[in-house]
């Protein structure tokens, strides 16, 4: 079973705001709540170590992203694989008449058994933890 989905954010900030946040791998890394730790390697590729709180999985998955497609400043997106699952991430901003929209998603494989069942259950959590610390980077930088 593929887990896919989808969320759109609507924002009043630029479009060049949105993308410094977006296209910043650490940033990402650090939003999502399963991330435990993680490493930036500069190359447009990261290392995530990722904690799963599911019955096969004793210690942390580690995961190996990479930026495949890159358009500054409107869109990103990414893939990660390891033993465990494969997911895709996709960021894309589009400019409004008040600021811009932020449409992403995701889609996860998995591997093992309950690691799609636990994307399916947590991804909208996920994508809450996304907005807030986008929102959160925009109030700081405002």
């Amino acid at each position: 079973m593929t887990v896919r989905v989808s969320r759109t954010f609507e924002f009043d900030s630029p479009a060049a705001d949105v993308w410094a946040f977006i296209s910043d791998a650490e940033k990402r890394a650090g939003a999502i709540s399963v991330v435990d730790t993680f490493e930036v390697h500069g190359d447009g590729t990261a290392t995530w170590h990722v904690a799963l709180p599911i019955p096969m999985m004793r210690s942390t998955i580690t995961v190996e992203t990479e930026e495949v497609e890159r358009d500054p400043p409107n869109r990103v997106k990414f893939v990660g694989r390891s033993s465990a699952f494969r997911v895709t991430g996709e960021h894309v901003i589009t400019e409004t008449e008040g600021g811009c929209r932020l449409a992403n998603e995701f889609v996860v494989e998995g591997k093992l058994p309950g690691v799609e069942s636990f994307f399916k259950r947590n991804f909208d959590e996920e994508l809450d933890n996304l907005e807030a610390a986008l929102r959160g980077s925009l109030t700081l930088d405002a």
